[in-house]
């Protein structure tokens, strides 16, 4: 059966641990003849050079293909998209606006019967491989065993907060999340998230900044405003004040606390700039990770 990872939904608990082992780069060229197409409806700066050089590690060749080129449902319909390169590569690997896409390109895959796998490098309900290079970026400051820890989100709970969500509960670790009215996870979700709770770790919602930041150690944001919420923006700003993680914030923290950050940053908005270059800074680290991610996600999706 082909594996695909649309979500960490797709892996689980027990997936998510199996890719975070499968990291290593003394692992072997995995993807020796084989080659990747990385589908890029929108910029990217972190994912596209992660994920490339990820296939680079593993032997493979990727071929990068921008929005303009395939004009996904304006020029094909996702469905073609899909079959087309599936002609030539043996994964998918895409950057989309809308989920469903995504979705639609492993359906109409499994349709024809190919064994082309197809990730998720980031849409509007998840980033699952941003989530998985939290996870490693945990690690390295805890330890594989994290269980007990808290996380704190803090600021728009979003596709970024729900893979992080995700991947913290399956390490047990538990997990706040500080959102405005209007701007937290919705019930469903919230449903969903629990099935990833490992050892007792717990999910909570709060509109506290300070409650949910209080003794965590790790302190999270992301962007107030994403790429297609730009005349949102004022109304944002408006709305997320006193939610930007800053020396205040850390203050309350666990004295070993760290701060992550899915990138790129607006200094003085969801984050000040003294803390992201400060001591307690991980986000380069993370950054890095990315790479790192993503050469255990490709290993998973061919070890089906």
């Amino acid at each position: 059966m082909t594996r695909n990872l649309l979500d960490l939904e797709d892996a689980g608990i027990e997936g998510i641990a199996e890719i975070l082992s499968l990291c290593s780069p003394e692992r072997g060229r995995d993807l020796a003849g084989l080659s990747a197409a990385l589908v890029f409806e929108k910029p990217s700066a972190r994912t596209r050079n992660a994920t490339e050089m990820a296939v680079v590690d593993l032997g493979g060749h990727a071929i990068v293909i921008n929005d303009a080129e395939v004009g996904i449902d304006r020029r094909e319909t996702a469905e073609d998209v899909a079959r087309t390169l599936g002609c030539y590569h043996q994964l998918l690997a895409a950057r989309v606006h809308d989920h469903t896409v995504l979705e639609r390109m492993v359906q109409a895959l499994d349709e024809q019967g190919s064994s082309v796998s197809v990730i998720n490098l980031l849409s509007d309900r998840s980033h699952p491989c941003q989530g998985l290079a939290d996870a490693l970026t945990m690690r390295d400051e805890f330890g594989e065993d994290a269980s007990g820890r808290r996380v704190a989100y803090i600021g728009d709970a979003n596709n970024v907060t729900r893979s992080l969500a995700q991947v913290s509960l399956a390490l047990g670790m538990d997990v706040a999340v500080a959102a405005p009215p209007g701007y937290q996870l919705s019930e469903s979700d919230l449903d969903e998230l629990s099935g990833f709770a490992w050892a007792g770790a717990t999910l909570s919602v709060t509109s506290d900044p300070v409650e949910a930041a209080r003794g965590a150690s790790v302190l999270y944001t992301d962007v107030w405003t994403s790429m297609g919420q730009e005349a949102e923006r004022e109304q944002r700003l408006q709305d997320f004040a006193g939610y930007c993680i800053d020396e205040d914030l850390c203050a309350v923290a666990a004295d070993e606390a760290v701060v992550l950050h899915c990138l790129p940053a607006h200094r003085g908005e969801e984050i000040s700039g003294d803390v992201l270059e400060g001591p307690r800074s991980r986000i380069w680290q993370q950054a890095a990770h990315r790479r790192t991610a993503m050469r255990g996600v490709f290993r998973w999706v061919r070890s089906s």
